[in-house]
């Protein structure tokens, strides 16, 4: 008996929005926008970081540009991590680079940004080794590390 009343309630509930849809005109359909697009020209998706932009090398930051920047976007941050390193046995990893407070407007950054808290577009930058972009650095006894690009548009 109580199985019943149960399912009386969820089919009054489904029935409700299609009464209500059907006596409002239908929102003509809006095609997705693309997704933000994060790209680099330094080196392809999954393929390894070249020795520039690693701790081995020179620790050159790559240049990175998006697209498809969603509308009211007033800055963005940029993180790049390596989700493969567990810091004291735990489940947080390696900041290996935070930029925050990059302009709405921007669309990249350019390679090789400077060393220091504020960047000259105005945006400001911090990682485990400082004011700086830190390049990956997994030992090369292995295993091999997976760094993450990751690039948020902000409202803010």
């Amino acid at each position: 008996m109580q199985t019943c009343v149960l399912a009386s309630a969820i089919a009054l509930s489904l029935a409700f929005p299609v009464i209500a849809a059907a006596q409002a005109p239908a929102a003509p359909a809006q095609p997705p926008r693309p997704a933000l697009t994060l790209t680099t020209t330094a080196f392809p998706d999954g393929d390894p970081i070249p020795a520039k932009y690693t701790q081995a090398g020179e620790q050159v930051s790559p240049a990175l540009s998006w697209t498809n920047v969603p509308p009211g976007t007033q800055s963005f941050v940029l993180h790049m991590r390596d989700p493969d390193v567990a810091r004291n046995k735990t489940t947080e990893d390696q900041v290996h680079w935070l930029v925050w407070n990059i302009p709405g407007t921007s669309t990249g950054l350019a390679e090789g940004q400077p060393k220091g808290e504020t960047l000259p577009d105005g945006s400001r930058q911090i990682s485990a080794s400082g004011a700086v972009y830190r390049g990956p650095g997994a030992p090369a006894s292995g295993p091999q590390h997976h760094y993450t690009f990751e690039l948020y548009a902000l409202d803010t």
